[in-house]
């Protein structure tokens, strides 16, 4: 005889439980416990569902065809454009540009013959059009939806090639309980979406606010719901904004679409290298130049170092680009494998221009830098820095060498320093071969 367990599940972090409680024991959050869909059980407790395999040769599967957006940098993210019934999520701080950057983009699909609709729950249709005159962006075949009501709005978009929703925590729906951005609502309007961009297959965008702590607001199912989440990022103090995939069903989530914003709207920077780096030799100690992957394009990233003495029995250790543990754990190696001690010396550290840089190969020039600041020796303007340090303050090799020297050697570069484990060919520019920190410095920063 088959029974059924009644289940509950937090609507902010999936945690299930087989009691009703008002607080859910694993994320804190109160009222967010929901009576989940009764799963059927057989006496010996095992769930019954029936299984049909099949072997993943057999399977019949065409590529699906890309639709340009439009704007290079944002196809770039995506992974050459939208997918048909793919819904992506894009969301980002106010202010940052989510809007603009949408209206432009569907201003740019309507003028190449795409029928589109953008649908609005928290401005009206004169502010959209006043921000699109500004622009430059008044084109046929772009058609505006200011409308509370999502039943409806769905109703209309599938008659649309392309669909906006901006924002959908601004929706309330019938079919849930509470107010519009409650979790269960903002859950069931998603869900509503995807389902209408599924059976249609119109590519589909939603807009989705952030919380105080940067994360996307609403329930973290939000997340699971659609194929692509974007995050659109940048300082209220500086016009550039970047733009990452967290999530992508249909292509890579390394890549970096980079952005400026202008009285024009947003306009792709063509050139990365030349926006992260200066190009000016003022200098100072404790500047290194480091050549990371962002996706499949190199740029050259400024590391900047300041190490000052500090009166205070523990001394104070600041990082902006990079996460302050990598900070203290190559601040360990210069002092173990190094003889360079950091235990007095208040140090700061900071990527030039707000980048945000997790590649493991500019290890190396963040040492580099460190050590500058920390001898209070300049580093030549002419020498980039390639490569990852372990924790016996070996050198090791990073990928895609090439295409970061060839990078380099366009904006300028005339040296490199990188591990002597690269294999040996012929590059673009002088290469310096070494094998730890130790030999490092003592090219660079010995005194």
């Amino acid at each position: 005889m088959v029974k059924e367990i009644s289940k509950y599940k937090c609507s902010e972090c999936g945690f299930t439980s087989l009691t009703m409680v008002g607080k859910c024991p694993k994320c804190g959050a109160w009222g967010s416990m929901e009576a989940d869909t009764p799963v059927p059980v057989n006496k010996k407790g095992s769930v019954s569902t029936v299984r049909a395999a099949k072997p993943i040769r057999g399977l019949d599967v065409e590529e699906q065809p890309r639709i340009p957006s439009g704007i290079a940098e944002l196809d770039r993210v995506l992974g050459g454009g939208w997918i048909s019934g793919g819904v992506t999520l894009i969301s980002g701080e106010p202010g940052v540009g989510k809007s603009t950057l949408l209206l432009q983009v569907c201003a740019a699909m309507a003028a190449k013959g795409k029928s589109v609709l953008y649908i609005s729950g928290e401005e009206s249709s004169g502010q959209i059009a006043l921000r699109g005159r500004r622009l430059g962006l008044m084109t046929n075949g772009l058609d505006l939806l200011c409308e509370n009501d999502l039943l409806s709005a769905l109703e209309a978009a599938k008659d649309y090639d392309f669909v906006v929703v901006d924002s959908v925590q601004a929706f309330r729906t019938d079919d849930e309980n509470g107010w519009a951005g409650s979790p269960s609502q903002v859950k069931q309007a998603a869900q509503m979406c995807v389902d209408m961009a599924k059976s249609s297959g119109i590519p589909t965008v939603l807009v989705g606010h952030i919380t105080k702590s940067g994360q996307i607001a609403g329930p973290k199912l939000l997340e699971h719901q659609v194929d692509v989440v974007l995050l659109f990022t940048g300082e209220h103090d500086s016009p550039n904004r970047l733009l990452r995939a967290e999530k992508n069903r249909y292509g890579s989530t390394e890549e970096l679409g980079i952005f400026e914003m202008t009285d024009k709207g947003l306009c792709a920077v063509t050139d990365p290298s030349k926006l992260y780096w200066n190009g000016n030799d003022l200098g100072n100690s404790g500047v290194a130049i480091a050549m990371p992957l962002e996706g499949s394009r190199s740029i050259a990233a400024e590391i900047q170092a300041l190490a000052s003495m500090t009166p205070f029995p523990y001394p104070r250790r600041t990082a902006r680009g990079i996460e302050l543990n990598r900070l203290q754990l190559l601040l360990a190696v210069l002092e173990r494998r190094c003889g360079i001690a950091s235990r007095t010396s208040d140090v700061y550290l900071n990527v030039a221009a707000g980048l945000n840089l997790k590649d493991p190969a500019a290890d190396l020039a963040i040492c580099a830098s460190l050590a500058s600041a920390l001898r209070d020796v300049p580093i030549p303007p002419d020498v980039c820095f390639i490569g990852e340090v372990g924790l016996a303050g070996e050198v090791r090799p990073a990928a895609r060498t090439r295409m970061r020297l060839k990078e380099a050697e366009r904006i300028g570069f005339k040296r490199a320093v990188i591990s002597r484990r690269t294999p040996k060919e012929e590059y673009p520019m002088e290469v310096i071969r070494v094998a730890s920190l130790r030999e490092l410095l003592a090219i660079f920063v010995s005194r």
